[in-house]
């Protein structure tokens, strides 16, 4: 089961509040080169590269779905690749800022990748990172707690999504450690008050339930979705309803 950009954007208003409270941390100081992991569609690189007009930007991401859309805003000082972030291990390549919005908590072994990351950066480097904190938002747990039980465990063959997103306290250790100064680390509450359980669904339906979805057939996803629907319901008792969705912001300069 491919990203599908439409899905992901219902609730653009929702995602973008997180990037553009990211972009607020950067300076345009010293940033001339920098790349976007994880680019999805293109139109937050494209909204960087308008800010910092004197910057060229890499945009990347794993999805051809995704990138479909972004090759139209390409320029001079703007161009997407296919790339996935593990492949910037073997990169020896230098930024100036390295950014990234809702993707790298798709990635795992944190501990190992941040510093991979953070030792790309160049001398004057910036980064800003933000994620979802999965393991303490509602309908992640539910997800998490529905694909443990049988027989959707069965149906999975045992696979489910533990979340990759360390403490507060490992990231600033980590950031310490690469030498940079002025953090600003910071788990932020982005509400969504929804009319329905049917809409808090749909939210995550372009995001995180996407790997539970495309290792089941047509029947089994039916009735994982219909269960799930059911829990929402269960656990929000009466809508509207608030989902207090929680996001880590990273943010640190050399």
């Amino acid at each position: 089961m491919p990203w599908n950009p439409e899905i992901y954007n219902q609730f653009k208003d929702i995602r973008y509040q997180p990037f553009f409270d990211l972009a607020e941390n950067i300076s345009p100081e010293y940033l001339e080169k920098a790349i976007d992991i994880g680019c999805g569609t293109g139109e937050q690189t494209k909204i960087l590269s308008e800010k910092f007009e004197n910057t060229t930007f890499l945009g990347i991401d794993s999805s051809e779905e995704m990138l479909e859309k972004s090759f139209s805003f390409e320029n001079k000082k703007l161009i997407f690749r296919k790339q996935t972030i593990e492949e910037l291990y073997g990169s020896n390549e230098k930024w100036d800022l390295i950014f990234s919005n809702a993707a790298l908590q798709w990635s795992d072994h944190h501990e190992k990748l941040f510093p991979k990351l953070l030792s790309l950066l160049s001398e004057k480097g910036q980064f800003a990172v933000q994620m979802p904190v999965q393991s303490e938002n509602i309908l992640n747990r539910i997800l998490f707690q529905l694909a443990s039980e049988e027989p959707y465990k069965t149906q999975l063959q045992n696979w489910n999504r533990v979340s990759s997103v360390l403490s507060l306290d490992e990231y600033a250790k980590m950031m310490f450690d690469a030498g940079l100064e002025n953090l600003n680390i910071s788990i932020k509450v982005y509400p969504i008050i929804a009319d329905d359980a049917e809409k808090l669904f749909q939210f995550i339906s372009g995001s995180a339930l996407i790997p539970y979805l495309e290792r089941l057939d047509d029947e089994q996803k039916e009735k994982f979705t219909t269960e799930y629907k059911r829990r929402i319901s269960e656990k929000f008792e009466k809508f509207p309803a608030i989902y207090s969705f929680k996001r880590i912001l990273i943010y640190g300069r050399k």
